[in-house]
């Protein structure tokens, strides 16, 4: 027993192997969202008017990096370019994940409303949130020899960006929309498209997102010529430009022959590359024909069912299923950009569609919450004072006694998480 306490004593001091480690040992996602800030009507650089969050949120907030400060949520919420961009935790991935980061993104959403207007009661204006952007993240795993010369992140980034940009903009575009982005991130996928007013669409947007991600990972090969051999639905004429934001591909208006977001996504007008050696059984075999945005958008679907189930909740599987089909309203459905846009946070609010077991928080957002709440944590017989983060997957702590810091992991703190939560 004594050499199991030195064991372990040894273990916190050093962080342990396992708790310096800067990648997550569970898959995982994560959301976030910009906006745009109006200050009584006039569209206003977030930064002109606040030096960081704490200018108009009230209490202590932990500091994560530059302007960036952690919520009580377990989200954050930071400046970058003149917006306001919120942040889930990370999520780590299974059935239900995206319904549990789409109800973190908007938890922290309107947590920032409401400080905004307490802020706007105590100074005498008025703020409005405009949506901007939403980033999908997933998580990448393959190490370098997983990976190869074909199976490299960027090249993944760049099959995706053939793959999800149709199903995508149904589910999330509006009428307005210029293009869905994807960038390969270091350690993750991004996927960026404009910000959605809906939460059950933004759900049904990670969901599908996650699945399609996860399972073309699994693939041999991420060289555009797998389009073909799986029989995936590919656009004659279409062809991603650089992103315009860091690395990556995007999806862009002038990527296809006309714009897709201003046409009826239910007129037959897409022509469709021709496949030859389709080798699936569960392929499209549509080549050469002329189909409408939105059955190109439920074709790309069903080819990937599978692992968007194992990872959806029901409600949300459904909707996917619907919107694609045009059984539910997509938001390209309207004439134009809703006005729910114009306000979030007032005009569109979190959609509680959910069974409180499908939006329960997951094991990662318990652990950041009990460190940024600051509740000491109590390992081999020592008293643990969360100070801070380092990115969302390490937190540091002051020892009580010496006030040395030691940096863990949350995946180290997984297993301590009871305790914690236990200890009040």
């Amino acid at each position: 027993m004594k050499a199991a306490s030195k064991k372990m004593s040894a273990h916190v001091k050093t962080g342990g192997r396992a708790s310096g480690q800067r990648a997550l040992e569970l898959a995982a996602i994560g959301m976030e969202a910009e906006f745009q800030l109006t200050l009584n009507g006039k569209l206003t650089q977030v930064e002109a008017l606040f030096s960081d969050p704490r200018s108009f949120i009230r209490g202590n907030l932990m500091h994560r990096l530059g302007t960036s400060y952690h919520l009580p949520t377990g989200g954050a919420v930071y400046f970058d370019t003149g917006v306001v961009e919120i942040a889930t935790p990370v999520i780590e991935i299974e059935r239900g994940c995206a319904a549990r980061a789409g109800r973190s993104l908007w938890e922290s959403i309107l947590y920032v409303r409401t400080e905004m207007d307490e802020w706007g009661q105590r100074t005498g204006n008025r703020t409005a949130l405009t949506g901007f952007s939403a980033h999908y993240n997933v998580s990448f795993e393959l190490n370098a020899r997983q990976q190869g010369k074909n199976r490299t992140l960027q090249k993944l980034a760049l099959l995706l960006s053939y793959i999800l940009p149709v199903p995508v903009m149904i589910l999330a575009a509006n009428r307005q929309s210029t293009g869905i982005g994807v960038r390969p991130r270091g350690d993750r996928i991004e996927v960026t498209v404009d910000f959605t007013p809906s939460s059950s669409l933004m759900i049904a947007t990670g969901t599908l997102i996650t699945g399609v991600v996860r399972e073309v990972m699994k693939w041999p090969s991420f060289e555009l010529q797998t389009l073909r051999r799986r029989g995936l639905p590919i656009l004659q004429g279409f062809k991603p430009i650089p992103h315009t934001t860091r690395r990556g591909w995007l999806a862009h208006i002038n990527s296809y022959p006309r714009n897709p977001f201003t046409c009826d996504i239910d007129s037959p007008e897409w022509k469709l590359v021709k496949q030859p050696n389709v080798r699936h059984r569960r392929a499209n075999s549509t080549g050469g024909r002329r189909l409408s945005l939105r059955e190109i958008g439920y074709r790309t679907f069903r080819s990937f069912w599978r692992p968007v189930a194992r990872i959806s909740d029901p409600f949300t599987y459904r909707l996917i299923a619907s919107v694609l089909q045009g059984r539910a309203p997509s938001l390209l459905d309207l004439p134009d950009r809703p006005p729910e846009y114009e306000d979030v946070g007032r005009l569109c609010r979190w959609e509680n569609l959910f069974p409180a077991r499908a939006i329960a928080r997951s094991r990662y957002e318990r652990v950041l919450i009990r460190a940024i709440s600051g509740r000491k944590l109590r390992i081999a017989g020592g008293g643990y004072t969360p100070m801070g983060m380092r990115g969302w997957s390490r937190v540091i702590f002051r020892r009580d006694g010496d006030g040395s810091r030691h940096v863990f992991s949350i995946d180290f703190l997984l297993n301590h998480l009871d305790d914690w939560e236990r200890s009040g």
